[in-house]
């Protein structure tokens, strides 16, 4: 493949990647703080930011430990390709949106 097309490739898989980082957001978020909200333990701007709080806290506790697990030889790299990783991206979008709206 050439430079040009390897470049392009990766700059819209990173976009879609953004775009699933995006929806799951929307999606997640909502339901994090909905009980919280709904029965007015906190108000929603206190609960957006114990969301945010804990959710950033999260990476400092558990890291990277699931990303080491993958790469220790769960799933080979060599069956991991643009097409696979594409798919993924566009079948997790596709569950968000259908799990949100259904």
């Amino acid at each position: 493949m050439e430079p040009g097309v390897v470049t392009a490739t990766i700059v819209f898989l990173i976009g879609v990647a953004l775009l699933f980082d995006l929806i799951n957001g929307m999606h997640d978020a909502a339901n994090s703080i909905a009980t919280v909200v709904s029965t007015r333990v906190l108000k929603p701007f206190h609960a957006v930011l114990w969301a945010g709080f804990f959710n950033f806290a999260a990476y400092f506790i558990f890291e990277a430990h699931v990303a080491n697990t993958i790469g220790k030889g769960l799933i080979s790299p060599e069956l991991i390709d643009n097409a696979v990783v594409f798919g993924a991206l566009a079948g997790a979008i596709g569950w968000n949106l259908i799990t949100w709206w259904g």
